[in-house]
C-alpha cells in the first residue's frame, strides 16, 4: 500500500515545507528579539532593586578611631 507520488506532489509538498521553515524562522527571530527585551528589562529592575535596597538599608561606614 505505498502511495505514489507525482513530480508535482512533490514540489506542493517541499513548497509548503519551506514555507514552514521560513515561518519558523521569522518566529525564532521574534523570539530572539523578545528574549533581548526581557533580559533588558530584567537586568533594569535588578538595578532598580538593588538601588532600593541602598536607600531602605544604607551600609554603615567604618569610623576612624
Amino acid at each position: 500500500m505505498s502511495t505514489r507520488y507525482t513530480k508535482a506532489d512533490l514540489e506542493r509538498i517541499i513548497f509548503f515545507q519551506l514555507e514552514n521553515l521560513d515561518a519558523m524562522h521569522d518566529l525564532l527571530s521574534i523570539m530572539k528579539v523578545q528574549n533581548e527585551l526581557i533580559q533588558n528589562a530584567n537586568k533594569k529592575l535588578k538595578e532598580e532593586i538593588s538601588e532600593i535596597k541602598e536607600k531602605l538599608y544604607p551600609v554603615p561606614k567604618k569610623r576612624k578611631v
